[in-house]
């Protein structure tokens, strides 16, 4: 994600999708009655409306602004609809529309009030970009090694084994493995990558994996793909392994926010539940919450958003910490105690 300009007094922010982890922060983020900006393309009528053989449909693309209704999320977009407040002349108001918030969309997002932790879930897919992140697709003849780079990759290395060339960078079939290896080592001493996706056709990343260090495996992950060639790269870029390994220190340090509240139910310093935290925080006894995206979720469903929003609201307006969990494995423990839980200033 990156902040194209942010104005704190108008409570918005102009944004750039950057890759796939950006859309599923935005749908932790952009809520109903958010106000949301940008060029989209929209059909138009033209003529005499009151002939319809003198009126054409025409698709044209225009700045609009519309009031978000919800959002539905897919692999590789997120589709923000709601109803048009703002646009051109010819464009009616009230009319629905949606956006299709993909990788290199601009747009602008206005709130009635930025919540912390919201701003914070903005900075962390900010600094995501900056992981090192080094890709390997492979098969026994043929690696690339490729280094992300936001939406795209720069290839850093092609190696090729015991095929019919005969060039410099040509090993043997039985070497090849050494070879990645050797490649690999000169990349680590140089620069440390973050993670490594290691990815290959058939069952040669498990071959590559019995002759792996440990200490690359410690920050690897593996992949299938179709083949050993520079599209490999793009497939490896569409996968959920490389969302998992964006995800990974988020996990971590949700996991132990859960854990933190696991231990303050232990010591009875806590509350868990709507109804319960909903009243701690009215009392300003609640020094942090923690909310699972699946609440959220279910609460834009069934109307009972604005309760839990409120919620979310008012801990922060006592100094308060919210914290939204999306990741998987903590938000089924968070689940399993009513989906909310905060952790007390006291005991009562």
């Amino acid at each position: 994600m990156k902040i194209i300009k942010r104005d704190p007094k108008q409570e918005e922010m102009r944004l750039k999708v950057e890759n796939s982890d950006d859309i599923w922060v935005l749908s932790q983020i952009i809520e109903p009655e958010d106000l949301i900006s940008g060029s989209t393309e929209r059909k138009i009528k033209i003529g005499d409306a009151g002939t319809d053989r003198n009126v054409k449909i025409v698709k044209k693309w225009v700045t609009l602004t519309i009031k978000t209704e919800k959002t539905e999320i897919d692999e590789n977009y997120l589709r923000v609809l709601g109803v048009i407040t703002d646009g051109p002349d010819d464009i009616a108001r009230g009319e629905h529309h949606s956006f299709k918030l993909e990788p290199e969309t601009v747009f602008k997002i206005k709130k009635t009030k930025w919540l912390n932790y919201q701003i914070e879930k903005i900075n962390e897919a900010t600094k995501s970009n900056n992981k090192k992140i080094l890709i390997i697709v492979f098969d026994r003849e043929e690696a690339y090694f490729a280094k992300l780079k936001g939406q795209g990759y720069q290839i850093m290395t092609e190696l090729k084994g015991d095929v019919a060339k005969k060039e410099s960078q040509h090993v043997s079939k039985e070497n090849f493995y050494k070879e990645i290896i050797k490649t690999l080592d000169e990349y680590e001493k140089k620069d440390p990558f973050d993670h490594i996706i290691l990815a290959s056709p058939g069952f040669w990343k498990e071959e590559l994996q019995k002759v792996l260090p440990e200490e690359y495996k410690k920050k690897s992950v593996f992949a299938t793909v179709s083949g050993a060639n520079e599209r490999a790269i793009i497939e490896t870029i569409k996968r959920p392994e490389l969302k998992k390994v964006l995800e990974a220190s988020r996990a971590g340090n949700e996991i132990k926010i859960i854990d933190k509240i696991l231990q303050a139910i232990s010591k009875e310093i806590a509350c868990y539940g709507i109804k319960e935290t909903k009243e701690q925080i009215r009392n300003g006894a609640v020094e942090e919450i923690a909310v699972s995206y699946n609440l959220l979720q279910k609460s834009r469903d069934d109307g009972s958003f604005k309760e839990i929003e409120n919620i979310m609201k008012q801990c922060e307006a006592n100094s308060g910490k919210v914290h939204v969990i999306s990741t998987e494995d903590a938000k089924k423990v968070l689940d399993s105690i009513a989906g909310i839980a905060g952790i007390l200033r006291w005991k009562n």
